[in-house]
């Protein structure tokens, strides 16, 4: 542990995470997510795939994203020439602006035998939790959307990943302009069962 650096429990910073969708301008500092992608390559994974991928956008590359996506809205559209469909078509190029920075991540499909999808998948969305919780340790704002973009192959074709790659995550990082929400503690005991 590094000198100066305060230690908090793995579960006072579970139970104090939450999405924090509103975010100044202020951009983390490179060392910082660095720091969540390292923890995020710590993630459980069988057969040790390392299926992950990270896509870091900064400045232009939202700018070029919401293009894509933007597009890729376009295209499922019946008509874009309404009101209605431009304050769509608008919304969508804006979505990769919320945040001063975007971590797409990405589980890779396994080419080795034995290796199941679903495993992979797992595994990156464990990595994903793990990137909330260092998140959070550092001050970050951070909230994992998927939405359309998590599923258009024109996002996965300019992030040249294979149609059958998942984007698991679009994970939006930067500094809270909001106070954090507070929640109601929740009982595990509605959805557990004991077997003896």
């Amino acid at each position: 542990m590094a000198d100066g650096e305060q230690t908090t429990s793995v579960f006072a910073t579970i139970k104090r995470r939450r999405s924090i969708g509103k975010m100044t301008e202020e951009v983390p500092t490179r060392e910082q997510i660095e720091r969540m992608l390292e923890a995020a390559v710590y993630a459980p994974n069988h057969h040790t795939t390392e299926p992950w991928r990270f896509f870091v956008l900064l400045g232009q590359a939202r700018h070029e994203l919401g293009k894509i996506m933007q597009q890729a809205l376009a295209e499922q559209l019946l008509e874009t020439t309404s009101e209605k469909a431009q304050a769509r078509l608008n919304k969508a190029r804006n979505k990769p602006l919320r945040a001063p920075v975007i971590i797409i991540v990405v589980s890779v499909r396994a080419e080795r035998a034995g290796v199941q999808d679903i495993e992979d998948l797992e595994a990156t969305a464990a990595a994903v939790q793990n990137m909330l919780l260092v998140a959070e340790e550092l001050g970050l704002a951070c909230i994992w959307r998927t939405g359309d973009a998590a599923y258009a192959p024109q996002v996965k074709r300019w992030l040249g990943i294979a149609e059958e790659d998942h984007i698991v995550a679009l994970l939006d990082v930067g500094f809270p302009a909001i106070k954090r929400e507070e929640h109601p503690v929740r009982s595990i005991k509605e959805k557990t069962i004991w077997l003896d």
